[in-house]
């Protein structure tokens, strides 16, 4: 076996076990272009040897921004990787200070855009940045050197022994990419993950992930950029799965139907609105159909792994699959066996329904600086807990402190924050990485998350509250989009509500009641804000008293990563929305 300490041996693993026609593939102009494990493997050598030509140093930052991934990503990826420079990936969507702060922070002589609409963010500041050398692009775009170039001034394989020389200086230990979190609070900070963090974390994940090597197809579309994404693209390689790479969000469910995935990574906002469009769908079937079609749904609810409800419900289950779940089953492609859900809480009611659709999504746990997993649920082996996120990986250790934080240690444990001692030292005191988010491990080794330790809050009573907790169980309303949990301080939680705007509309229309036009007529609409306050009402059940949502108010904006609401990963930026909706905390609490 090819030993893999190094994130640009996996090609290489890839070309010696399976050496597959489609290891990447990307649409263009509505075609998708397939690219074998050779050809990935030989055009990031022509890439290492036009860098070098170019005079790229060890250690020297190259940044890559793309707004969808593609083939190019990966070939740049592995092609500066093999100099001995590090990748400095970067959301497409943040803001153009942010741009300037990242690439002015990491120093990033190159940077390699996907389209017109970030080459535009960077010319903005490109005045304002000193080291950057020169922007190419992987779209055609006139006026801005494209990164073919690169596959020219390599074509001459002359120097292919010094791309060998740089290779075999590198060490697992040396630092691979940089990555900046986009932080629910101030200035991005600069993860430095070593190949070793990295190529460890695929290695010890592997073992997790059922795949059939060399049979499975995978379709991806999660920011690559986005440590969860960019690491399960790695162990794709080392299992030898085909990447399709989806065009967009917009386009996803068209691409999945080409494609027909037997896997894809997904986050749980994302895996709620696939389910959210089924069941509108089941909405508008009526009677015996409509019927079986909310016995299924309630039949999956309740469902429990390893035949734990017993044979009766077993028999009902099989006889459900048959008439409804494949029909879901069939919308996704068909054959999609598995979806890795991370980056944030996933709700229990969709692993449940999921599972019992047979497309199981098994929810993971980890961050930026863990590389990222630390633990994921498998459904073998009596590996899977609804409620948790599975077990520990191989290798790495957890230990809850006595505030309930969970700390962790391992190889996938980042090298520090780029030139910030401070922090560094306090992320990593007494030896162990500070997660900040509490957590408990049952008795059968199941890791559960209850919240993140900024984000629990105390009420003037002095009780404790935990946001996330009481978010996702009102997220299970179809009322509601998007909610935020406030009252640090105050005598009783309130919210924040940004209603689902286009399940308002059908509401209305269904209750012969004037649909609204605007979304602002909705936030306003009293008749809308009862409705809620029913959904809320229900839902606060579950909850102690101090814990029930007593207030709250609506928002007429749309929460996105543009209106600066949500991180890249969708998490709730809760310092900005606070202080955008200052005048509602004043209705809330006066």
């Amino acid at each position: 076996m090819t030993e893999i300490t190094r994130l640009f041996d996996f090609p290489y693993y890839q070309l010696k076990h399976y050496n597959i026609q489609d290891a990447l593939v990307t649409k263009y102009n509505g075609v998708w272009i397939k690219t074998s494990t050779e050809e990935y493997i030989a055009k990031a050598n022509t890439v290492s040897r036009a860098l070098l030509r170019m005079g790229i140093q060890k250690d020297d930052k190259i940044a890559l921004i793309s707004t969808n991934n593609r083939t190019e990503w990966n070939i740049m990826d592995i092609g500066i990787l093999q100099t001995g420079a590090q990748t400095i990936p970067i959301y497409p969507t943040i803001s153009e200070t942010d741009y300037e702060f990242v690439l002015n922070h990491s120093g990033a002589i190159y940077c390699f855009v996907s389209d017109m609409e970030v080459l535009e963010k960077v010319n903005l500041i490109k005045t304002n940045l000193p080291n950057l050398k020169e922007v190419f692009s992987f779209d055609e775009i006139e006026g801005c050197k494209n990164w073919k170039d690169l596959l020219v001034i390599g074509e001459d394989q002359s120097n292919q022994d010094v791309v060998e020389d740089r290779k075999n200086s590198i060490k697992s230990e040396d630092l691979a990419t940089i990555i900046y979190t986009s932080g629910t609070t101030g200035k991005p900070k600069g993860v430095m993950l070593s190949h070793k963090n990295i190529v460890s974390n695929v290695l010890n994940s592997a073992s997790r992930i059922p795949f059939t090597a060399g049979e499975s197809r995978a379709m991806s579309f999660l920011p690559i950029c986005h440590i969860f994404e960019r690491m399960i693209l790695y162990l794709y390689q080392y299992y030898g799965v085909s990447i399709y790479f989806g065009e967009s969000i917009e386009k996803i469910s068209d691409n999945i139907k080409e494609v027909r995935p037997t896997v894809m990574s997904a986050v749980p906002r994302l895996i709620e609105k696939v389910y959210d469009k089924i069941y509108s769908k089941g909405l508008e079937l009526t009677g015996l159909k409509r019927k079986l079609f909310f016995w299924a749904v309630d039949l999956g609810l309740k469902y429990e792994p390893y035949g734990a409800n017993g044979f009766w419900y077993e028999l009902q289950l099989k006889i459900a699959r048959k008439l409804i779940f494949s029909k879901w089953r069939e919308g996704l492609g068909g054959n999609l066996d598995l979806l890795v859900s991370g980056s944030a809480a996933l709700q229990p009611r969709l692993a449940r329904i999921f599972a019992a659709a047979q497309m199981p999504v098994v929810e993971g746990y980890g961050l930026t600086e863990t590389s990222p997993v630390i633990a994921v649920n498998d459904m073998r082996n009596f590996g899977f807990k609804v409620g948790t996120v599975g077990k520990l990986i191989d290798n790495v250790e957890v230990k809850i402190a006595e505030d309930g934080e969970i700390l962790c240690k391992g190889p996938n444990v980042m090298l520090g924050y780029y030139k910030d001692e401070e922090l560094t030292n306090q992320a990593l005191a007494d030896g162990y990485f500070h997660t900040g988010d509490i957590g408990e491990i049952d008795s059968e080794g199941f890791l559960k998350i209850t919240d993140r330790k900024k984000e629990m809050f105390k009420t003037s009573g002095g009780k404790y509250i935990s946001p996330q907790l009481l978010e996702n169980a009102m997220k299970q309303s179809r009322f509601i989009e998007q909610i935020m949990v406030i009252g640090d301080g105050q005598k009783m939680p309130g919210a924040f509500i940004q209603p689902n705007f286009e399940f308002v509309r059908e509401w209305e229309k269904l209750h012969k009641i004037p649909v609204d036009k605007t979304n602002e007529e909705i936030a306003s609409n009293p008749k809308v804000k009862q409705r809620i306050k029913e959904e809320i009402d229900v839902l606060n059940e579950k909850f102690g008293n101090w814990e029930k949502i007593k207030r709250f108010e609506l928002t007429p904006d749309v929460w996105s990563i543009s209106g600066g609401h949500l991180t890249p990963t969708l998490k709730l930026k809760r310092k900005i929305v606070l202080e955008k909706y200052k005048d509602l905390f004043q209705k809330i609490y006066g």
